[in-house]
């Protein structure tokens, strides 16, 4: 892809959309079925930057996918993992990090996983420290609390395990989906608040349908049974929540109506909550089998946490650019550890469009200023998130460019095509 992608402003969304595959979805889904007694076919999954490094990833364990046009077969190694004859690399996918990282202790051996400059810049110490309390030995390798990690395996304990809970739940995830191939039972105690529960949701519901049932006593504490045992299946993964998000903003800044399909209204999924959190704005909100219609209205700023639902935090802060008053967003702490900082990058960026933005350590506030009557530049920082949304803010901003639209190949490889859909 080109360096700059121009976007062409547009007077009404209008149309239907497929949701793509979940990200959320599909790499817990290769992570259980990798485990998994026998073998797995896998529907619609997601084909990504970051599910690409995960079934790489998986290669070096001994486990292997095939590809089909819309399907993946994971053949189950039923925990019995290859020690891997190289470093693994994984871009800068968190997911794959940080589920990788205790599945790694369950290899007979040494295994070192690292990734791309930013991911050697996010924090991954609670999870290490975790581990390390069961008694495995994980260390960051530069002693810096970040990727490269070196996990020295062997099988992980398990037993009574504490973990903050008030940066990222991926860290529960990773321990919990690998857990019920530890040595022994886990408890997992969850220190202060945990943050972006519907995530954890996704987690126990994928485990429970590959057949391992986890004890949640008001996500304070976590039991997984040793000797559980995830099982093949045919899975289909539903639709991404995420990514769905773009094409409801879309209907909400132009006045249009957007119909997203392939999308279960009821998921899991925290983001599946942001057609609500636009209808407070003032948008329409239509629910039907397996599809979600939005129609943009006069839109108002909100007060509003995005705790459970952080991935469409940017999304939303494009919108505020066209409501009237101001749009405050709280509980988005951990957005300062992804693929950028994004409390930082979306105050530069949307300062561009003429919008006032206070910011603090977990809230964002943007003041809309007059709507720019030409684009700017958007630094996108190599994060997907960036690049789709501010592209939704150039169809009512003429001569808007994003820079490095490529990096949408981390979640949403055909995003571009598919904002054409809407024309």
């Amino acid at each position: 892809m080109t360096d700059s992608i121009e976007i062409k402003t547009l007077a009404k969304a209008s149309g239907t959309i497929s949701a793509p595959p979940s990200k959320s979805y599909s790499n817990r889904a290769y992570v259980v079925s990798a485990l998994a007694h026998g073998t797995t076919r896998l529907l619609r999954p997601l084909f990504s930057d970051d599910t690409r490094y995960m079934k790489q990833a998986l290669a070096e364990f001994g486990v292997t996918v095939e590809e089909g046009h819309e399907s993946a077969t994971v053949h189950g190694c039923d925990g019995d993992l290859a020690i891997p004859g190289k470093e693994l690399f994984v871009g800068n996918a968190g997911t794959t990090m940080r589920f990788l990282t205790t599945l790694s202790a369950l290899a007979p051996g040494e295994v070192r996983i690292t990734g791309n400059e930013r991911m050697q810049e996010r924090p991954i110490s609670d999870l290490l420290d975790a581990l390390n309390e069961m008694g495995v030995d994980a260390s960051s390798a530069h002693s810096n609390n970040c990727p490269p990690v070196v996990l020295k395996g062997g099988g992980v304990p398990g037993g009574t395990v504490h973990l903050a809970g008030d940066k990222s739940s991926q860290y529960l995830t990773s321990l919990m989906l690998s857990a019920p191939y530890f040595k022994n039972d886990t408890v997992i105690k969850i220190q202060g608040e945990l943050t972006s529960k519907p995530y954890v949701d996704i987690t126990l519901d994928i485990m429970k349908t590959f057949g391992v049932t986890v004890e949640n006593a008001s996500y304070k504490e976590f039991r997984i049974a040793a000797g559980d045992r995830y099982s093949g299946r045919t899975y289909e993964v539903e639709g991404d929540a995420s990514s769905a998000s773009y094409f409801f903003a879309a209907a909400a800044i132009t006045g249009g109506e957007v119909t997203v399909d392939h999308l279960n209204p009821d998921s899991a999924q925290g983001d599946i909550g942001f057609p609500v959190v636009l209808e407070q704005m003032g948008c329409t909100v239509k629910k039907g089998d397996g599809k979600i219609t939005l129609t943009g209205n006069r839109l108002r700023g909100i007060t509003v946490s995005m705790n459970s639902m952080p991935d469409v935090a940017q999304t939303l802060a494009v919108v505020a650019l066209f409501a009237e008053g101001p749009t405050t967003m709280t509980g988005i702490a951990n957005l300062r550890i992804k693929e950028t900082d994004r409390i930082g990058a979306l105050a530069s960026e949307l300062t561009k469009l003429g919008a006032t933005v206070i910011t603090g350590e977990d809230r964002l506030t943007i003041h809309p200023g007059p709507v720019a009557s030409s684009g700017a530049e958007i630094e996108t920082f190599d994060d997907h998130r960036m690049a789709m949304s501010f592209a939704i803010a150039g169809l009512k901003i003429p001569g808007m460019s994003i820079l490095n639209p490529g990096c949408v190949n981390k979640s949403f490889p055909e995003f571009f095509q598919r904002l054409e859909d809407i024309y």
